[in-house]
């Protein structure tokens, strides 16, 4: 499916060059002269290397259509993780830096989304928003600032966030596990 180089987004799988690349970030820039254009940062599919390339909107990619298997996820046996197919309970290997710092949302049981592409694993989707109990923070200082300001918090998978002053050790809050930022406090 060809799609304008402006309607790239991160997630999208595109043909490029001879290989396919995931859109890690993106962003448009309109520069004083000349055309405006998306700015988009690319990673290898398979071997992972980084690009970052330039799409006018005139240009054209070929956005590649992935088939999606839901999976559970099991457990991670050093740097690779395992997941159970839902229906034939068949098990597969993933390598771990396919998720990078995202696989620290992974849970016993998680359902997740594995994109393969001609039969070989590319992606892995996560839930968009998991919940997580707060480990450490740091404490609040009373009027140190009129403007809302986030502290520094650590999560019981180890990743660290941004959460508002109001939340303490032994709350659990909901994370976007895409970008990697508090969401709100967990019910």
């Amino acid at each position: 499916m060809k799609i304008n180089g402006n309607e790239i987004r991160p997630g999208n799988i595109i043909e490029h060059k001879g290989a396919l690349w995931v859109a890690v970030k993106t962003q448009a820039v309109k520069p004083g002269k000349g055309p405006a254009y998306a700015q988009v940062e690319l990673k290898n599919a398979v071997d992972g290397t980084k690009l970052n390339e330039r799409f006018r909107s005139s240009e054209t990619v070929e956005r590649v259509r992935l088939e999606q298997k839901d999976y559970q996820f099991l457990f991670a046996d050093g740097d690779m993780l395992t997941f159970m197919d839902t229906d034939t309970y068949e098990q597969i290997q993933i390598p771990v830096e396919l998720l990078e710092e995202r696989a620290a949302f992974l849970q016993d049981g998680m359902k997740v989304t594995v994109e393969s592409h001609e039969g070989r694993a590319i992606g892995i989707a996560l839930p968009d928003q998991v919940t997580l109990q707060v480990v450490e923070a740091e404490p609040v200082v009373k009027g140190q600032t009129a403007a809302s300001s986030y502290k520094p918090a650590k999560l019981e998978n180890g990743v660290r966030v941004l959460v508002p002053p109001f939340v303490g050790v032994g709350e659990r809050v909901v994370v976007d596990t895409n970008e990697l930022t508090y969401v709100r406090r967990a019910d």
